[in-house]
């Protein structure tokens, strides 16, 4: 199958849910975990491609904890979205992030998600994501 050319957006909806994503990836880097709790809908539910079964909000919130690798710096790719009766919102996208690795060390993790939102007083609320690092089944 062919690559998807890096997507161009055709509206404003689009232009605003794609700002979503680039939120949270700022949120998760900043571990703004009160930020990270305010995005994810009460019934969220994601896979991590390479693990075994799907997590709740409360584990996604907990990678973004002080705990967790911290994710220096990152690119964002946008290959697809999509809005379905200006509710739900899809967008498909890869990228390439340096994250802390041991003392003093970093290394480059590249990798691909799809994000499902719902819109909630006209912001659009995470309720799943599939996907994670290149290399994992």
């Amino acid at each position: 199958m062919a690559a998807m050319a890096r997507h161009r957006f055709s509206s404003d909806e689009e232009r605003g849910l794609w700002a979503r994503v680039e939120a949270l990836w700022r949120l998760a880097a900043a571990q703004d975990r009160a930020g990270v709790v305010a995005a994810l809908h009460p019934d969220f539910s994601g896979w991590v491609t390479g693990q075994p079964e799907p997590h709740d909000r409360a584990a996604a919130i907990a990678s973004v904890g002080p705990s967790c690798p911290r994710v220096l710096s990152y690119e964002l790719r946008p290959l697809g979205i999509a809005i379905f009766d200006g509710k739900v919102g899809v967008a498909h996208y890869t990228y390439v992030a340096e994250v802390e690795s041991g003392v003093n060390g970093a290394r480059t993790v590249s990798g691909r998600w799809s994000e499902v939102y719902l819109r909630q007083e006209e912001q659009w609320a995470m309720i799943s994501v599939s996907g994670g690092p290149d290399g994992q089944r």
